[in-house]
């Protein structure tokens, strides 16, 4: 599969986009969140899946060769953080939102929404149970499955459930801008 000039832009700026998001925290009462999950979720629905996937990997291969493009620095020996999993979530999130937004012929609000959070699901599920792992078998401290939730998901989940609402906003009138302009194919294999 070659790729064109216009997708390896695409593909790096979202890179980017993830990048930026990591270190774009935005103060709440409770913790602080990035907007890191908002361009992965956007690269699967402007990008599709394929492409989606691809500037998630190019976004992990990059902060894995050493360059501090996630939240807590760079290098190889970033999967043994207890955060690692979510970066492998991203990946799965984006296309699985693209594969889901290039299948629906018509694009509406719960659909899109559905998507998200279908992602959004694979970036948790992932993160805490990555989190669990590693806090629990080479940090070697106890950490119960549960204590794992209050940690990994709880004080997150709702600025990423408004993300996700956003995102099927702005979807909803951006997709169909693009797909009738043709920088976005839709393969229609699912009924509306």
């Amino acid at each position: 599969m070659k790729l064109q000039l216009r997708e390896m832009l695409l593909i790096s700026m979202f890179a980017a986009l993830t990048a930026v998001g990591a270190f774009v925290k935005i103060p709440t009462p409770l913790v602080p969140f990035t907007l890191q999950y908002l361009f992965c979720a956007y690269s699967g629905v402007f990008l599709g899946a394929r492409n989606g996937l691809y500037s998630q990997l190019l976004y992990v291969g990059i902060g894995l060769l050493g360059i501090p493009v996630f939240a807590n620095g760079g290098g190889p020996a970033y999967v043994l953080q207890p955060t690692f999993g979510y970066l492998i979530g991203f990946i799965f999130c984006s296309y699985i939102i693209g594969r889901f937004v290039e299948r629906y012929k018509k694009i509406t609000f719960y659909k899109t929404l559905a998507a998200a959070l279908t992602g959004l699901a694979f970036v948790y599920t992932i993160g805490v149970s990555y989190l669990y792992l590693i806090v629990n078998f080479y940090l070697h401290k106890q950490m119960p499955f549960n204590k794992a939730l209050a940690v990994g998901l709880l004080p997150y989940i709702t600025s990423d459930l408004i993300m996700s609402l956003l995102i099927a906003l702005t979807a909803v009138r951006v997709v169909p801008i693009l797909r009738n302009s043709g920088y976005i194919k839709s393969s229609n294999t699912m009924k509306n």
